[in-house]
Parts: structure tokens; C-alpha cells; sequence
């Protein structure tokens, strides 16, 4: 984090009064439990199941369970405690569902969503139940088809608090499996939420006074860890119930992306058609999305929202000060410098596919140096980094912007030696790339047992080896107090190519999109390669040409890349996403229009058949223009 968001977080954490909607470590209060959405609620008899619902006020404690709780409003199974998330719906299809709920609430109506068949189009009147104090509802239906979904609360006519999401643990997933399917221990189900407690104060990201981003109930690092073997097969249903968009990252591996739903239609896949296989997937609010993954090497890896804001680390809920050194100069970095949407991962066993064993001399050697760069104040440092290989070196500028872009060949070893100049702590994480969990660039989590990968401390260096085993584009950045080292300026491209001599670089582009290192101007504007003054991208007619278009900012979770001839989005052809090929059916000629999330990669190719004055744009999700690149073709 920024030094200025660690000294308002400290602020904050120095108050002596307990905030409201906090409970005390001396309340009294019905505790909340935590739900890992393991076990299906209600009784199943005869293809019916019977469920009774009652929501509930109740203490909800998302950090550790001995740390102070908050007052929320959850559900819960009748003669049962109240769960977040809220008790978990699972049948088969054709099951029917005869739910009662109750509103045990002592004020407010509650308006139920999401309890009737699931599928197909629904209207909104339809879907909704509402229940007066003290009273109870019967509902009956057919669950409907395969997919992952979800319920959620509301309570209405109570006076409105917008400084506080009282509302936002009241959700539960629902899942409908086929009707042939086996009980599979390795599916989960993970349900996203955010409680924020505090006025928005707008600026880069609207940042609350007090927040918890929360999986299955918990935020890092009190998540649930994970824990799989080599050659398992594991799958993920994410239900994403919070106001905003996440951009779910996996260290060390590649995703299929099964199905993608809005909570009421669920697109399954089929299992003839091809796969979107990512490292990143952006999952939108109220979105739901399942993924299958195997682990082939053994190890401790990271599956993490890639919104820098969204897993900085929690600002404790009673205002118990934390001093400013251990925020700053942790012990270690992973467990006391992250928070929010986080889960360890840990893979037993041995690699299904070791990496080769190689000298150091059958090694490409690259050193990585990381050092200040001018123009940086003790609250918005500048930082950046420099490449050197035998007597060359990228340093061009003292303002070491933007990250040198790496280029490797796909299959030959390569030794990246980080020397650490700065006056603090780092580490360089290579998003996307298939390795050695030791060598993924997570300070002291990354390893496996004992032997875990420090932070590179002033003045040390940490070497980093791999074989990138496929061609793509990649990024490098620091995974070690992240958001405030990125925003520094430590960020850049990774290449991997099938042949360095034979890259052809004049008909390959590079779009890096990262955050301004001064806050007033990240509020305006988008550095495209480093400034936000591009220079003019000229093509030439009837030639193809490869956009690699990189998105490593720390927050707007939601930018649109556009090519644009006057206001018309031209057309490109998708190539590749996080450094994979497209299969062929879905490397198609679309219009040049692209929603990004942070940690993802998309490849396009261009071949205009004119002359044309274009504008490569990124703009916000709402419309504001972030920035611009000329794009001259002649």
C-alpha cells in the first residue's frame, strides 16, 4: 500500500472509540458461524427438499475468531446458528424446493431474491418475497437448471444508514448439479462479500473508513488454506455477491473456465466446446463462474483477486492501534501486508512434470535491478527497474518508466537475478508464468515447508529460475507491499517468443496499462507504456500487427480498450488471453472492444486494409476517457 493509505489506515486503527456496528469484545451477541459451503442445508426425502430459513441479527467475526466481531443481519437453518455465508442450497435438477422463511429480524422488511426456479428469464416481481416482522413465508418450486446461483436479503423500511452494509452477509449460493452427477469432494463453493462500515471518501478507488472483503465468510489471513495433491482434479464455483468486480488471479497454473452466470442463467459449457483457459478471470457483481484446474507442481500457491485495493491488508475492526513499523517493515509480507480476497494454497506431492535440471551455465543470465528513480516524495515514491544482460542495459531516463519489457524464448532456461536497491523490502512475482513454486515471487509464502522465498531485503538479490515452457505475454511486478510498490512504478511486460532471433518487433506492440505514481493524477488518467502522452503508433496497409495489451493497474477493476476510427470501434482478431492461444473457435474477427481486469492479457492482431487515423482509447467502465494513443495507418 501507499505510504499515505498506511498512515490513514493507522489513523483509523488509533481510535479509542469502538465503531458502530462493531461488537465489543465484551458484547454479549448470538454468534455468527462460518459457513465453508460444504455441507447442503434442509433434509432431501423423495426428491423433495425441505429447508426452513429464518433471518437473524447476530455477531460476525471475518478476521480471526477470538479478534472483535461485527453486528450483521444473516441467515440461518431453524434450531441452527446463523451462518455466513447464509446456509448453502445444493440438489440435483428436477429436485423441488419447499423453503420456508421467516423474518426474525426485531425491525424492517425483508425481501427475499433468488428462491424459485433457476435458468431462465425471470421478472423481478417474480422473484422476489417479501416478509413483515415476526412472520413466515412458504415457498415451493423446482430448483431448474444446472449452474451455480445464489439468494440474497434485504431489509426495508428501517431508517437507511449509508455509511454501513448491514445487509451484505444476508446470501447464500445455490447449486443445482446434474442429475447424474457423483458427490465430488473436490467441488467447492466459494461466495465473495464485502461489509463496509464508513462514508465513501471518492478519490482513486471511494475507499471506506472501514471495510472486509470475505471469502466463504473470512478475510486473509484467516481464510480457509487449501490443500490438494498432484494430479488432482479441482473444481471452483465462485458466486461474487459483494458491489464489485474481481478479477480472480491463480499463481502457477492455468484455469478452464467451465460456466459463467448472473444468478439466474448459468451458462454450462459444454463438454465438446472449447474451454477459455486463463490465469485470470474477472468475475462482475453479482456474477457467478465455475473453473477446473490441475495442480502439477507440488508447493504453497496464491489464489487472489488481482485488484491491488481489494487484498491490502485490514484495518482492525475496534480501532486497536497497529504500530506504523510493523505496517511498513513487516516479519512477513504475505501474512501481514494482504488481506481481503486471498486463500492459500497448498499442492502435496511430487511435480507430475519436473522442470529439467540445468546448470547455470546452460543458463540465459538477466539481472533485474530495482532502485529509485527521480521525482518520487516520501508519500508517492518513485521507483523502478532496470535490465541488464552482459553490457547492455534499459536505464534510458531517470524516471525508469515504464518497467523494461522482458523477452524471453519459449523452452530455453533463464536465471533472472533481482538486485534489491531500494531502501525497503521487495519481491518480483512472474504473473502467468508456469514454475517452481519457490521461485513465483511470493515473500515468505512461496516454497514449500520450511524452505519459502524470502523477501529481498536493501541491498540483497533473490535469483529466479524457470523455463517458460509456452509463448505469450506475460507481466512481472512486485509481491511484496504491492499496491504501494506498483504504484511506485514496478511493473512491466514478460514476453515469451518462440525464437529471439527471430521476433519480429516491428509488427509486435506492447500496451501496458498501469497507475500513475502521483494519486491526484491516477484520479484522471491511465499511463499507457509508461506516460500518459503516448507516442503515435504507426502501421503500414496490408501488414498484420500483434497488440499485447497488458493490464497491471492497481485498481479500476472495469477498463474498456477500445480502436476506434472516429467514434466506430474498428475490428481486430482475438489471438490469445494470459499468454494462451485461442483454439480456433474462438479466435475470431470481432469489433475492437475489450473490458479488462488487472492481471489479465489479451492478444489481438490488426491488419488494416486503409489508410486511417485511429485511437487505440481506455476509458472507464462508466465512459470517462483514462487515455489515448494515436494510431496513424498509411
Amino acid at each position: 500500500m501507499r505510504l499515505a493509505t498506511v498512515l490513514a489506515l493507522a489513523s483509523l486503527s488509533s481510535l479509542s472509540t469502538t465503531h458502530e456496528g462493531v461488537v465489543s469484545r465484551t458484547t454479549a451477541a448470538a454468534r455468527v458461524s462460518i459457513n465453508d459451503n460444504r455441507t447442503p442445508a434442509g433434509a432431501l426425502r423423495a426428491g423433495v427438499l425441505t429447508v426452513h430459513l429464518v433471518a437473524v441479527d447476530g455477531e460476525w467475526h471475518p478476521d480471526a475468531d477470538s479478534a472483535p466481531g461485527i453486528r450483521v443481519r444473516a441467515f440461518a437453518e431453524r434450531g441452527k446458528r446463523a451462518s455466513v455465508p447464509g446456509p448453502l442450497l445444493r440438489v440435483r435438477e428436477g429436485t423441488e424446493i419447499h423453503a420456508t422463511v421467516t423474518n426474525a429480524l426485531p425491525a424492517g422488511t425483508l425481501v427475499v431474491h433468488g428462491l424459485s426456479t433457476r435458468g431462465t428469464a425471470i421478472a423481478p416481481a417474480a422473484d422476489t418475497v417479501q416478509i413483515a416482522p415476526g412472520a413466515t413465508r412458504e415457498l415451493r418450486f423446482v430448483a431448474g437448471a444446472v449452474g451455480t446461483y445464489y439468494y440474497w436479503g434485504e431489509v426495508l423500511g428501517l431508517p437507511r444508514d449509508s455509511s454501513a452494509t448491514h445487509d451484505a452477509e444476508l446470501s447464500g449460493a445455490f447449486v443445482i448439479d446434474p442429475r447424474d452427477a457423483p458427490a465430488s469432494a473436490r467441488d467447492r463453493v466459494f461466495l465473495i462479500a464485502l461489509w463496509n462500515r464508513g462514508v465513501p471518501t471518492g478519490g482513486i478507488v471511494g475507499r471506506t473508513t472501514l471495510l472486509r472483503f470475505t471469502i466463504n465468510g473470512k478475510a486473509w489471513p484467516n481464510t480457509e488454506r487449501l490443500s490438494y495433491g498432484v494430479g488432482d482434479t479441482v473444481r471452483f464455483r465462485i458466486v461474487n455477491t459483494s458491489a464489485a468486480p474481481h478479477p480472480m488471479h491463480l499463481h502457477g497454473f492455468y484455469f478452464d473456465v467451465n460456466s459463467r452466470g448472473n444468478g439466474t442463467i448459468d451458462s454450462v459449457y459444454a463438454p465438446s466446446a472449447s474451454r477459455q483457459r486463463v490465469v485470470t478471470e474477472r468475475i462482475a457483481p453479482g456474477r457467478t463462474t465455475t473453473i477446473t484446474w490441475v495442480p502439477e507442481r507440488a508447493g504453497n500457491w496464491l489464489f487472489h483477486c488481482h485488484d491491488n485495493y481489494h487484498v491490502l491488508r485490514n484495518a482492525p475492526l475496534d480501532g486497536t492501534p497497529l504500530p506504523l513499523e510493523q505496517l511498513v517493515h513487516p516479519i512477513n509480507h504475505t501474512l501481514e501486508m494482504m488481506g481481503g480476497l486471498v486463500m492459500g494454497i497448498q499442492v502435496r506431492g511430487r511435480d507430475a512434470h519436473p522442470m529439467s535440471t540445468v546448470s547455470e551455465s546452460a543458463r540465459r543470465h538477466l539481472r533485474l535491478v530495482v532502485r529509485d528513480a527521480t521525482g518520487g516524495t516520501m508519500s508517492e515514491p518513485a521507483y523502478g527497474y532496470v535490465l541488464q544482460e552482459g553490457a547492455t542495459s534499459t536505464a534510458s531516463s531517470s524516471t525508469l518508466l515504464p518497467g523494461p519489457t522482458i523477452t524471453l524464448e519459449r523452452g530455453k532456461p533463464v536465471s533472472i537475478t533481482v538486485k534489491n536497491e531500494l531502501r525497503e523490502a521487495t519481491a518480483v512475482h512472474w504473473h502467468g508464468i508456469e514454475l517452481e513454486s519457490y521461485f513465483d515471487g511470493v515473500a515468505g509464502f512461496s516454497g514449500a515447508g520450511s524452505h519459502l522465498a524470502p523477501a529481498i531485503a536493501p541491498g540483497d538479490s533473490f535469483v529466479a529460475r524457470f523455463t517458460p515452457p509456452r509463448s505469450g505475454t506475460f507481466m512481472y511486478h512486485p509481491h511484496a507491499d504491492e499496491t504501494r510498490q506498483q504504484q511506485a512504478g514496478l511493473s512491466g511486460a514478460l514476453l515469451v517468443v518462440d525464437s529471439l532471433s527471430g521476433y519480429d518487433r516491428e509488427h509486435d506492440h506492447v500496451v501496458l496499462l498501469t497507475v500513475p505514481r502521483s494519486s491526484d493524477e491516477a484520479t484522471r488518467a491511465v499511463l499507457v507504456n509508461g506516460t500518459s502522452a503516448p507516442d503515435t503508433l504507426r502501421l503500414a496497409v496490408g501488414q498484420r500487427y500483434r497488440l499485447r495489451i497488458i493490464d497491471v493497474h492497481v485498481f479500476r477493476p472495469s477498463m474498456i480498450v477500445r480502436l476506434l476510427r472516429d467514434s466506430t470501434p474498428v475490428t481486430w482478431r482475438a489471438v490469445a488471453k494470459d499468454g494462451m492461444d485461442l483454439p480456433v473457435d474462438r479466435a475470431t474477427t470481432r469489433r475492437a472492444i475489450q473490458q479488462m481486469g488487472n492481471g489479465e492479457t489479451y492478444d489481438f492482431e490488426v491488419a488494416p486494409t486503409e489508410p486511417a487515423d485511429l485511437r487505440l482509447t481506455v476509458s472507464s467502465a462508466a465512459g470517462a476517457l483514462l487515455a489515448a494513443v494515436p494510431v496513424r495507418v498509411r
